[in-house]
């Protein structure tokens, strides 16, 4: 067999002839490795899934050794150079870029769901004023989902279409009111004649005016932002939609599911942790001890650097620091930005982080936008939820056409103690 790969157990001398598919063998294949036959078989042990494929998908491609990026074979540079989110999203979903007609009837579909119903509202009001954004979004999308009991029928592909607009649509909304509760000013209603990200620059920043105009440099920032932001293969926070969407849950459940993986400061809170990070560094002056200190291992830690799929320049970060410029040319320049910059220079330019290549990732200047734009540290990881919905949402509807599709379910390597009788309580010592 010219594509396979011979495996011989030397516990017992038998030599196995295992397929190789896409560089790869399938691990229920190692189960035909036995030392007899009442042997489970061979399993193979891969904590964090470092060297596993757990599904097929035509969604997202990934070259973390080239620093590539790619939806649905489109550069990430073309498409934050191009398209917008909207119709990003609508290529992540569907496979292809929009014609005129579908991108017109998708946005139209998308600005018409943005509303919530008046119901909610009374969710978003027993909130605690202080409660975390991030567990706001989790508790309120999986609340939604009690609004439309018929997506329980995720077999209906149409129906779930309806439910892909709804999401994508409502969570910008969701967003905005929770953000706007927590400071304790009324809720500001979407706009059905501004753009996406427009719209919940609205939604946030809306005072007395009766038509608000968000800046066209800040609204570009923004939807290039939730461009890079959309997907990002099969990251913890994709896992736990896929796994959970699984079990044929409405799909709000499941992207509540994700959102609470990506509230994890592993994972969505990285570009929290920069700026925490550059205004415990103070000044520029500061930055070649805080380098020593890192590399001492001191306790503090280099954040915004280093990728667990990217051994090179994350292409993300490369496109954030152009519209950095352009948001600071509106709204003058973030202070921390100085120290930011030196950081990166002495990083790459020290061979104890080249040779661990640890290059800027698309965390380091996020931060530094958002906050900028007067977006609170808070809301940094609602900012990255925001946009990735549509990604969890690609990569639950190709998860439900899968004919290989089945529930999650990883083994594990028992551990504990053997077979043992139960001890009366009198009688323990």
């Amino acid at each position: 067999m010219a594509d396979s790969l011979t495996i011989t157990d030397n516990r017992t001398g038998k030599s196995y002839e295992v397929p190789i598919n896409d560089g790869t063998i399938k691990a229920i294949d190692l189960r035909k490795i036995k030392v007899s036959d009442d042997d489970f078989g061979l399993m193979t042990y891969d904590p964090a899934f470092l060297n596993t494929a757990a599904c097929r998908s035509a969604i997202t491609f990934i070259d973390g050794d080239k620093g590539i990026l790619e939806y649905r074979g489109y550069p990430i540079e073309q498409l934050a150079e191009k398209s917008t989110y909207i119709e990003t999203a609508y290529l992540l979903l569907y496979g292809d870029l929009p014609t005129k007609p579908q991108l017109e009837q998708w946005n139209h579909d998308i600005t018409y769901h943005t509303i919530l119903n008046e119901n909610l509202k009374s969710l978003l009001d027993a909130f605690r004023y202080n409660a975390h954004p991030m567990a706001r979004l989790i508790s309120t999308v999986a609340a939604l989902g009690t609004f439309y009991p018929e997506a329980k029928d995720i077999s209906d592909n149409e129906m779930r279409q309806k439910q892909i607009q709804r999401i994508i649509a409502k969570v910008i909304t969701i967003a905005a009111f929770n953000y706007r509760h927590r400071i304790g000013m009324p809720y500001a209603y979407p706009d059905n004649d501004l753009s996406y990200p427009g719209n919940f620059l609205n939604m946030m920043f809306r005072m007395t005016e009766t038509k608000y105009k968000p800046n066209p440099a800040l609204e570009h920032a923004l939807d290039v932002l939730f461009i890079l932001h959309a997907d990002h293969e099969q990251n913890c926070s994709t896992a736990a939609m896929r796994s959970v969407g699984s079990s044929e849950v409405d799909p709000y459940s499941a992207v509540a599911a994700a959102a609470a993986a990506l509230y994890g400061p592993l994972h969505g809170g990285a570009n929290e942790a920069v700026i925490h990070m550059l205004n415990e560094i103070g000044s520029v002056a500061h930055v070649p001890d805080f380098i020593k200190r890192v590399k001492a291992g001191e306790g503090v830690k280099l954040m915004g650097f280093g990728h667990r799929v990217y051994k090179n320049y994350d292409p993300r970060a490369k496109i954030i620091k152009k519209v950095a410029d352009e948001v600071f040319d509106v709204t003058g320049r973030n202070p921390l930005l100085d120290i930011a910059l030196e950081l990166e220079r002495i990083a790459l330019s020290d061979d104890y982080f080249v040779k661990r290549k640890l290059y800027p990732n698309v965390d380091f200047y996020s931060g530094l936008i958002y906050q900028a734009m007067a977006i609170p540290m808070e809301m940094f990881t609602v900012l990255f939820a925001i946009p990735r919905v549509s990604g969890w949402l690609a990569q639950w509807n190709e998860m439900l056409s899968d004919p290989d599709l089945k529930i999650s379910r990883p083994r594990q390597i028992f551990t504990g103690s053997e077979r043992r009788d139960y001890v009366d309580l009198k009688k323990r010592g």
